[in-house]
């Protein structure tokens, strides 16, 4: 047995509380090597004197750790390193138990909320990408020419005229769908619980690409269903490891977002699409696809959405306006035909009665005027220079190593960086320090990979601070590399 004192810099001055500061260096250590099984730790007294803080501060530190699983504590004979858990140094649980908080995870949405802060760890579109005018127009229009009609309940299904405008819509992406075929739903996001709530009971599996979209991580979380990733090459999901999960499993339903995914940028080729039809026909498994990027191409036009593919109606096509035009309404639809739109529609009024009527009629004023495609056109070919801009800024300051595909629409670039340095949780305190926040790969995996990886929203900034940020960035990895020392030095006592 060896007992281990620790030599750890603390900055009173941070952000991070210093609880926290000693937790993320004990993790550090254990996942490192540098602590081993059966380590003790110096008692919390000891530690606390030794380091001149607060003891409450170290208790907390250990209880954190303790709850990771990370180390035990003895009544009587000490606190002892357990393992690595061989996933990521920070606490961040892809499926918390019911009832308990990712601290972590808040703790790090707060940090970059800071002031000063240049956020690329977002999924919404800048406000300066939002037709506001455009949006108190078509409100007073709806409520001069509607009056008290507009704030009354509509039907679940949504507003008629906004029903048959969203089946116009998508018939210029090469879908034909009739207006009763389309649900208007509180965002995609809603639109998205829905299947789940529709299709699966608690327990049942739901199979996505791996990494996936963090809110159906969520999702699948609340609803207590078991998400299966499958893993990705550089055109999407694998078709020969989704038809072994289909083989060894009897999934309820498969999620992708074949165009732009997120956080990934990739996109699924016309031929991929037709294959992964095929197959989900083949085993009889409901597709449900995530649209909400597919407008947002700047480099060529994307293929056709898996739902214009779709010849035997496996494929339920969920899509909105938060990502292309107004957030803030939530405004998302969602197109399924039969029996299935008839369930999900009642699971939609269980869940909120009707989407709100105001936003739905003022939507349709907006959609029914032309300005849509205007609007598009602007906010591509803004995305193109941001785009520019990031890649250029990622070639210029991101570490020698780093690895990124150019995306061709979408918002994000998806970062693996390099094995000789910081872990993306690792480098994000230090990240924040400089100024600068992205989100962390692990968030995206449905089994706490990812530890490598990072995701930056470059559509959330103009180019000058694109071009900033990264600096920042790459100025908080090359400081990680020159000041860090291990976490604790081992000091036995004999």
């Amino acid at each position: 047995m060896r007992i281990v004192m620790a030599e750890i810099d603390l900055y009173k001055d941070s952000v991070e509380p210093i609880y926290q500061q000693l937790a993320r260096h004990f993790r550090m250590a254990i996942e490192s090597g540098h602590l081993l099984p059966g380590d003790r730790l110096p008692p919390t007294r000891d530690l606390a004197r030794q380091l001149g803080v607060g003891r409450i501060s170290v208790v907390n530190a250990y209880s954190q750790l303790q709850a990771e699983g990370l180390i035990a504590a003895h009544p009587g004979r000490g606190t002892y390193v357990t393992g690595a858990r061989g996933s990521t140094a920070v606490n961040v649980q892809p499926w918390p138990l019911p009832g308990t908080l990712n601290i972590s995870m808040r703790e790090m949405t707060r940090l970059a909320r800071q002031p000063g802060v240049i956020a690329f760890s977002g999924g919404t579109p800048p406000e300066e990408f939002l037709p506001v005018e455009a949006l108190r127009s078509a409100i007073n229009t709806v409520l001069d020419r509607d009056g008290a009609a507009a704030v009354t309940y509509e039907e679940s299904e949504g507003y008629p005229p906004l029903r048959q405008q969203v089946s116009e819509h998508v018939t210029s992406l090469g879908i034909q769908c009739h207006a009763d075929e389309v649900l208007i739903t509180g965002g995609a996001q809603q639109a998205l619980d829905l299947v789940v709530q529709a299709l699966l009971s608690e327990g049942d599996t739901l199979v996505t690409s791996n990494p996936t979209y963090l809110g159906m991580l969520d999702i699948a979380h609340v609803r207590r269903v078991i998400p299966v990733g499958v893993p990705m090459d550089e055109h999407g999901i694998r078709l020969d490891a989704l038809e072994a999960v289909f083989q060894e499993r009897r999934p309820g339903l498969i999620y992708v977002a074949p165009t732009y995914h997120n956080p990934t940028g990739k996109i699924m080729p016309l031929h991929r699409r037709r294959q992964l039809l095929a197959l989900a026909h083949h085993y009889d498994v409901p597709v449900l696809e995530d649209a909400v990027y597919h407008e947002l191409s700047y480099s060529g036009s994307p293929p056709p959405p898996l739902k214009a593919l779709d010849e035997y109606g496996q494929v339920l096509h969920a899509s909105g306006y938060s990502k292309i035009l107004l957030p803030g309404t939530r405004i998302g639809y969602l197109i399924a035909g039969g029996a299935l739109r008839e369930r999900l529609a009642r699971v939609k009024q269980a869940a909120d009665v009707c989407t709100p009527g105001l936003n739905q009629r003022a939507m349709y004023v907006y959609l029914s005027s032309g300005a849509l495609t205007g609007h598009l056109n602007r906010v591509r070919s803004e995305l193109r220079a941001r785009c520019e801009a990031a890649c250029a800024a990622a070639r210029r300051y991101l570490p020698e190593g780093a690895r990124w595909a150019e995306p061709s629409g979408g918002l994000y670039l998806w970062v693996e960086l390099p094995e000789d340095g910081p872990t993306a949780a690792e480098l994000y305190v230090s990240a924040i320090q400089h100024g600068v926040a992205y989100a962390i790969g692990t968030l995206f995996h449905t089994d706490g990979s990812g530890g490598r990886f990072i995701r930056l929203n470059f559509g959330s900034q103009p180019p000058a601070r694109i071009e900033e940020g990264f600096r920042r960035l790459g100025e908080a990895w090359q400081d990680w590399q020159t000041s860090y020392q291990p976490a604790v030095r081992r000091t036995p006592i004999l």
